[in-house]
């Protein structure tokens, strides 16, 4: 997926959202500087466990390990439902009307539509370098060899699909939960953070403790296994488990600084604005419509006028208007 900023010549200050390029030295030396890499807490191998106390009910982790070269390729990864984070809401117990949905749910993925598939298993898509990861508090790095000049500061923050809990059914990478990872630099320290872009369906689907929504890019291939899929999220809807009008999307595509302000972007939603603190915390400021000037989605792929600051997008659609185009100005949106 796309960075935001692809080296440190760009210099991003998260505390004040502002952008700007580092001038080019007067000196006639030149401070040359290398890493060679940069050391994070390594966390212990991670097991399959379950616990129950008062506060949450089964809880279990994902075995991320990648396996050996030449060995048995008949083993498929194990996948689990993953722990939810701390940061977020506690997850309810399910109600009756979830335990409904989620058997018509497990009915159609086992009978209907399985993933038989290798590009569609999610024991095959969620493997190996892919595998979802746990949320990273932002942690002091380490740099091994070299320095960091105290006078570089700013952040470098990349964005892509980690799904946050293991999906029922056929599975596209383009439906994972957005998840970004910024590196903050500042005072020649860096601190590495990676948290989810809280969207709405993160919440919900955090909340409830399972997969709420559709796997729009996999999950409807074919008639039959469209139309029954379409039934259960017309179901979940009209039972108010979820309002598609605040947002359907996972923001797990690309990140685009414009308007003074830097999102986190897909094409099913709106964009959500994004902050980084001082001390490396990502935050995710919230969907944004610019003030009600943008009422639909668009593409995740703004591009920016470094002169002008505007920022130009699109949308298009099988109904009028077939074609929109957006423009962003700095304190409006046309």
């Amino acid at each position: 997926m796309d960075a935001f900023s692809s080296s440190f010549c760009t210099k991003f200050y998260p505390h004040t959202n502002k952008l700007t390029f580092s001038p080019t030295s007067t000196s006639s030396q030149t401070h040359l500087f290398y890493i060679s890499a940069v050391n994070v807490e390594e966390r212990p191998k991670r097991t399959t466990t379950s616990q129950n106390n008062s506060s949450s009910s089964t809880s279990s982790t994902i075995n991320t390990e990648t396996p050996v070269l030449g060995g048995d390729h008949s083993k498929k990864p194990v996948l689990t439902k993953r722990r939810p984070s701390s940061r977020s809401f506690v997850a309810e117990t399910p109600s009756f009307q979830s335990t409904i949905f989620n058997t018509f749910d497990n009915f159609v993925n086992n009978f209907i539509d399985p993933s038989t598939r290798p590009s569609v298993d999610p024991q095959h898509v969620l493997a190996t370098n892919f595998a979802p990861v746990d949320e990273f508090p932002p942690t002091k790095c380490t740099v091994l060899e070299g320095e960091l000049p105290e006078s570089i500061n700013g952040a470098y923050i990349r964005n892509g699909p980690n799904r946050q809990y293991l999906p029922r059914g056929p599975y596209h990478l383009f439906d994972g939960d957005g998840m970004l990872h910024s590196l903050l630099i500042s005072n020649g320290q860096a601190t590495f953070c990676s948290r989810y872009v809280q969207t709405y369906k993160y919440k919900i689907e955090h909340k409830h403790g399972s997969p709420v929504f559709p796997n729009v890019f996999s999950g409807f291939n074919g008639l039959t296994a469209s139309a029954a899929r379409g039934a259960i999220t017309a179901a979940r809807v009209l039972s108010g488990q979820y309002n598609p009008i605040n947002g359907i999307g996972v923001a797990d595509t690309s990140l685009a600084f414009f308007s003074k302000k830097l999102f986190a972007l897909g094409e099913p939603d709106l964009p959500y604005e994004i902050k980084v603190t001082p001390n490396g915390e990502i935050l995710t400021v919230g969907r944004t419509d610019f003030d009600g000037k943008l009422f639909m989605s668009m593409t995740a792929h703004p591009k920016v006028d470094s002169k002008t600051e505007e920022a130009f997008a699109f949308r298009y659609g099988p109904v009028p208007p077939f074609l929109t185009f957006f423009r962003f100005i700095w304190g409006e949106t046309s």
